[in-house]
């Protein structure tokens, strides 16, 4: 896991503030964009732990009270959505095109009821309601994969190492290391 020390000059910094003070970011790592931690509620110490030199370029950090995102060491993400409410797993050498979103949940009920009960809890009308359970189901992206822009890698997908998803594609089931998938839902290419 990697370490902030905050009196390293060199360690990693988001452009636009200060890191909540449980995202890790390593040394030499960049995150830019504004809207980064808008939608961060995370409570885990870390919540969010980015390895060193990383550049997270426009990278929303959608992190769930209870989720847990870690990053590996020298990855590339350019204006992907990381929707954590359980546990994403990031290794190394990791490249994510633009506009990939990977979630580790539905994020809502699927049920009409469910959603609307959801939606009520979420709004101001919601005074602290209790949110129904949505499924939940971890992702694995391994070493050396590489995402193309416009992707989706939804919940308990494993990438293996190496792996090359398409542009475009919607990833809904394991992908094999080395192996090319393309399309929604991703197959072999």
């Amino acid at each position: 896991m990697p370490y902030r020390d905050p009196t390293d000059a060199r360690a990693g910094a988001w452009e636009h503030g200060t890191l909540p003070a449980n995202v890790l970011a390593g040394p030499n790592t960049v995150i830019t964009g504004e809207l980064a931690f808008k939608r961060f509620h995370g409570t885990a110490d870390p919540a969010v732990s980015v390895g060193a030199d990383c550049t997270m370029d426009g990278v929303h950090f959608a992190v769930g009270r209870d989720g847990r995102l870690e990053i590996g060491d020298h990855c590339c993400f350019a204006s992907g959505v990381l929707l954590c409410e359980h546990d994403i797993s990031i290794g190394r050498y990791v490249m994510i095109g633009w506009n990939t979103t990977i979630a580790d949940s539905d994020f809502h009920p699927i049920a009409p009821a469910e959603r609307i009960a959801d939606a009520v809890a979420l709004s101001p009308l919601g005074d602290g309601r209790q949110r129904p359970p949505v499924a939940k189901a971890p992702v694995v992206i391994e070493d050396n994969a590489w995402i193309g822009p416009g992707a989706s890698i939804l919940k308990g997908v494993t990438i293996g190492a190496g792996a090359f998803v398409e542009p475009g594609s919607v990833v809904t089931a394991d992908v094999p290391a080395g192996a090319r998938v393309i399309g929604n839902p991703a197959r072999a290419a």
